[in-house]
């Protein structure tokens, strides 16, 4: 596809700004999602360190959330999510344990009406066996319970019932079942493979839980904060999560318990991170849902507002949807004519579901992952789901190779009402291969890895052809990228949007139902 002309811009500016709005974009990381069972306290946002509170409590920091159904257990659905971004594989003595004092949790809509039915609530405990020694391990690690292994951490899952609103019932799903460790390095853990395949645990009922450190499975350039790419717009199409590592809880479930029924098979998701305050009260510091939503749809004004809400209060948000701003400052700017309002389509991305694919009977619009457990996985996932028709990719869920930011910049600007354009960032997979079966996440990078500064240093435009560019991602990787001219816009607004979005203010704590 070609580069749209026309706007009096440099074709080389476009193409480097629509890169850098792909980096502002993702560096939201669009937080916002369903029901809350207590309500922020403080926070702005939660991805990879863009809202200032959340970024000072990395244990609580959700980075990224995935819905989908299991490609190899097509009767199940699989919950990923990932904490504490940008952890350097290096970073010893003590590396990256979850919190004690906190509470993961994924929250399940089961009918639509924008409150949590189903909540599988996650929590840690540390273990150590020598604290006279300030070694992770001792010796060679051979074994989730080997006596090298001198820190360790255990995690419970419950199972919380609701109805309308309030818990119903209780269930212990698992207990002090085995966190997979740091990968400290190739000496300390010679098979780190085998470990993490002995934190895999299969529960009652069919399920599946991990917990333990992952690659990092988002992929994107982020490279907008050295000076808009460092001074000159020209380093771009580098992954900059490559090689860094996140902690990862990811839970399989059959489809039959998560859904409400066969006749209504769509269900939304979103997870929560509560943390323990002094008094002992749970105060909700982290909400996920969608990605890519509350920096470029929401305003300043509602930014706090809207991360302090319940889904079922959504519809206060919902001229921001409708009637965007962002598409008109690139037709005031740039003479690049905004899709008519009001804007549906995007209705129905972030608030309802896409009608006939994810949108529930009856649905209240309110911000959440939904995904319909009856469309049975692809065998060649296409990374632009739902815009390339491919039905079981984002939106409809989030799958892990889905490239949700070019998918998010397309819409945004009207893909789906026709308007036709190839918004990009030019990294549109994974640094390393995902896994065929559960948890899917690849492994994490090891602390003895040593990382490629040579190719990093050399990444760059290195030559224009045709309607693109050609790059060389920051790791040796060569990649190609068209971008329509609506990129420059695109780059400039978000970047503002994103740092509106980084000044959130404080709002009082509310008590959590559940207790």
């Amino acid at each position: 596809m070609a580069a749209i002309n026309g706007t009096g811009v440099p074709r080389r500016w476009l193409r480097s700004t629509a890169l850098l709005a792909c980096g502002a974009v993702a560096a939201g990381g669009l937080t916002a999602a369903g029901v809350a069972l207590a309500q922020p306290e403080t926070a702005s946002a939660s991805s990879h360190r863009e809202a200032p509170l959340i970024s000072a409590q990395p244990q609580f920091d959700t980075t990224d959330l995935y819905a989908f159904v299991s490609p190899d257990h097509p009767d199940s659905t699989t919950l990923v999510a990932n904490w504490l971004p940008f952890q350097e594989p290096g970073g010893g003595p003590n590396f990256y344990p979850f919190a004690q004092d906190a509470r993961y949790t994924f929250h399940v809509d089961q009918d639509g009406d924008a409150q949590d039915d189903l909540v599988y609530r996650f929590t840690f405990e540390d273990h150590r066996k020598n604290e006279d020694t300030f070694l992770y391990n001792t010796g060679v690690v051979e074994s989730l319970d080997d006596p090298d292994l001198n820190f360790t951490q255990t995690y419970d899952i419950e199972l919380i019932r609701l109805k309308h609103g309030k818990a119903a019932s209780r269930h212990v799903l698992g207990r002090r079942l085995p966190v997979a460790p740091s990968n400290v390095g190739k000496a300390s853990m010679p098979d780190y493979k085998a470990l993490r395949d002995q934190a895999v645990r299969e529960l009652p009922g069919g399920l599946k839980a991990f917990a333990g450190q992952a690659d990092d499975p988002f992929f994107l350039d982020l490279r907008v904060f050295d000076l808009l790419y460092g001074g000159d717009l020209s380093e771009v199409g580098n992954d900059t999560l490559r090689g860094y590592n996140v902690n990862t809880i990811a839970l399989q479930v059959p489809s039959a318990y998560l859904r409400e029924s066969e006749r209504q098979p769509v269900v939304g998701v979103y997870t929560t991170t509560e943390r323990k305050n002094a008094r002992g009260d749970w105060t909700q510091v982290s909400r996920l849902g969608m990605p890519l939503v509350n920096e470029v749809v929401n305003p300043l004004k509602d930014k706090d507002k809207f991360n302090a809400s319940s889904p079922q209060d959504d519809a206060d948000f919902l001229k921001n949807v409708t009637e965007p701003e962002l598409p008109r400052l690139i037709e005031q700017i740039y003479e690049i004519k905004a899709p008519e309002e009001p804007r549906n389509d995007l209705v129905s991305v972030f608030l309802t579901g896409v009608e006939d694919l994810n949108q529930p009977p009856h649905v209240t619009p309110s911000e959440m992952l939904r995904l319909n457990t009856s469309v049975k996985p692809v065998a060649e996932p296409k990374r632009l789901g739902v815009l390339d028709g491919d039905n079981a990719g984002f939106p409809n869920g989030r799958r892990l190779t889905d490239d949700v930011v070019d998918i998010a910049l397309q819409t945004v600007e009207g893909e789906l009402l026709g308007a036709k354009n190839d918004l990009g960032d030019a990294v549109d997979a994974n640094d390393k291969e995902f896994l065929g079966h559960f948890p899917y996440v690849a492994l994490p990078h090891a602390g003895s890895d040593v990382r490629d500064t040579a190719a990093s240093a050399k990444s760059g435009v290195t030559g224009l052809t045709g309607g693109g560019s050609s790059v060389t991602a920051g790791w040796g990787t060569d990649t190609t990228m068209l971008v329509s001219a609506a990129s420059g816009a695109v780059a400039v607004l978000l970047v503002w949007l994103g740092v509106k979005g980084l000044r959130g203010r404080r709002r009082p704590a509310r008590r959590s139902w559940l207790g």
